[in-house]
């Protein structure tokens, strides 16, 4: 295993340099294109998030664009949030946190372009209900089938095992920090019972996966911010000085051992990207769930949706940590971390309240993310056989994660997510330029005062666009609001 995690950190340690140099441009440019989408149509994204979805002929109504926001929130709020936060923080220092909430701010942009294209690409699957993601925008988009299908394998290698053995380890490690019981026969009980839990809902299809995570994200998240935001309420004279510490690390007026400006620039970037997603091309396969009139309006619900975890949630984590005087440059602890802090700050309680956090969120994680390894095998080969094989493979991987070293598990997990995003941003950059005449197209039809409706004919340039022919229940009533209300 030693030997294992040191490979995989050389790999890491030079590829990374790459990935953020992607990321970053990709954003940059993004914003530019867009005019800081991200930022100007704040209003636009709360009204987006409440639209209902409408019922076909057959009165099933399709996914809504809140549910898709969850499915995909399920994946964000997650371990990422609050071992992934402990972790930047121990081996980056405090300045890691700056530059989380630096590359979300301008991952806005990216995450609004990627979830723009999988709404345009998306295509039908069962009944008033739609699949998507980057394999689609890559094949019917950008036109490489090679490309599509190298995504699509390795999403699945991604999600459907690697990112579900991180969020069971931290499950494991939460539960031996609670109880104080490290045994391995006490690792491999607790992956049994949440293999099982997890079964329940992902033999059961989108459907039950969404209405699973429509109600546990919400409740889960809210009560962690809630007291979050009790712990700095009790620090309230020390937040001005501990911002200024952030950022002051983050440019290198301050340095410590171990966690130079470099090392927060890099831990803080990975743990920002595994945490909101932005650019990984993992999002998408939630977006274009959802039944919605326009494009656009899921693009605007994937970019709040990257405020929500790492402007609210991660910060929250920060802030606890950072109010305990951790140590940096030290082994990271991953949630055993977070939990002392919080312990530290409100009382013995608190360890177990993060016990039942970090599972509820990291299971509705493992929910999110196998969805999206599905959505992807089925691009790869649609067949029921093959799917029931990757759905016991993911048993099997959340099993063997609750008994894995937390180190080992968090550095494959920034490998994967790493090659997904170099794909991903590969395959935007080009198509970009669709997303941005979408949101132009958007704009004009809100400036008219209308809810905007969108039909494939509106964007010519477009091709292999497969849905957007004006049949879908969605589309309809709203355009028919639209001519009542002219």
């Amino acid at each position: 295993m030693d030997a294992l995690l040191k490979i995989v950190d050389s790999v890491n340690e030079y590829y990374w340099y790459l990935v953020i140099v992607l990321l970053v441009s990709a954003g940059l440019w993004f914003s530019f294109r867009t005019f800081v989408v991200q930022v100007r149509q704040l209003p636009d994204m709360f009204r987006a998030v409440t639209e209902k979805p409408v019922a076909d002929k057959t009165g099933e109504a399709g996914i809504s664009a809140f549910r898709a926001f969850t499915i995909s929130a399920a994946s964000r709020v997650g371990t990422g949030n609050i071992a992934g936060v402990a972790v930047a923080i121990a081996l980056g220092g405090p300045g890691a946190v700056f530059w989380m909430w630096l590359l979300a701010i301008i991952g806005g942009a990216t995450a609004f372009v990627e979830s723009t294209l999988a709404q345009l690409y998306k295509v039908r699957a069962d009944g008033n209900t739609y699949k998507g993601g980057p394999a689609y925008y890559i094949r019917d988009g950008l036109r490489k089938p090679w490309m599509a299908t190298t995504f699509a394998v390795i999403i699945t290698l991604t999600y459907g095992f690697v990112f579900n053995a991180v969020q069971s380890n931290s499950i494991s490690a939460a539960v031996q920090h609670s109880v104080n019981d490290d045994s391995t026969s006490l690792r491999f009980l607790i992956g049994l019972v949440l293999a099982l839990v997890v079964g329940v809902v992902i033999w059961g299809g989108v459907r039950r996966l969404s209405a699973v995570t429509e109600v546990i994200v919400p409740i889960m998240a809210v009560s962690y911010v809630v007291v979050a935001l009790v712990v700095v309420f009790l620090n309230l004279s020390e937040i001005p000085s501990l911002i200024g510490t952030i950022v002051a690390h983050a440019v290198g007026l301050k340095e410590i051992t171990g966690a130079a400006v470099g090392a927060a620039i890099m831990h803080g970037m990975r743990r920002g990207l595994f945490s909101n997603e932005a650019g990984m091309g993992s999002v998408p396969n939630a977006a274009a769930t959802a039944s919605v009139s326009h494009p656009v309006k899921q693009g605007l619900v994937q970019a709040l949706g990257v405020y929500f975890d790492t402007l609210v949630v991660c910060s929250a984590t920060a802030f606890i940590i950072l109010l305990s005087n951790p140590e940096y440059g030290v082994s990271p602890e991953g949630v055993s971390q977070t939990q002392a802090a919080l312990q530290a700050q409100v009382g013995q309680w608190a360890g177990p309240f993060l016990t039942v956090v970090i599972f509820f969120l990291a299971y509705s994680s493992i929910l999110g993310n196998s969805y999206y390894g599905e959505a992807n095998i089925n691009f790869i080969k649609n067949s029921k056989v093959t799917l029931q094989l990757f759905r016991v493979a993911v048993l099997v991987c959340v099993v063997l994660g609750a008994m894995g070293e937390v180190q080992l598990v968090w550095s494959l997990a920034d490998l994967f997510m790493g090659f997904m995003a170099t794909i991903n941003l590969a395959a935007i950059l080009p198509l970009g330029g669709l997303a941005v005449a979408l949101l132009g197209n958007y704009l004009r039809q809100r400036a008219k005062g209308d809810n905007p409706v969108f039909h494939r004919d509106d964007l010519p340039q477009a091709k292999g666009v497969q849905c957007w022919d004006g049949s879908d229940p969605m589309t309809i009533a709203v355009a028919k609001e639209n001519a009542a209300e002219s």
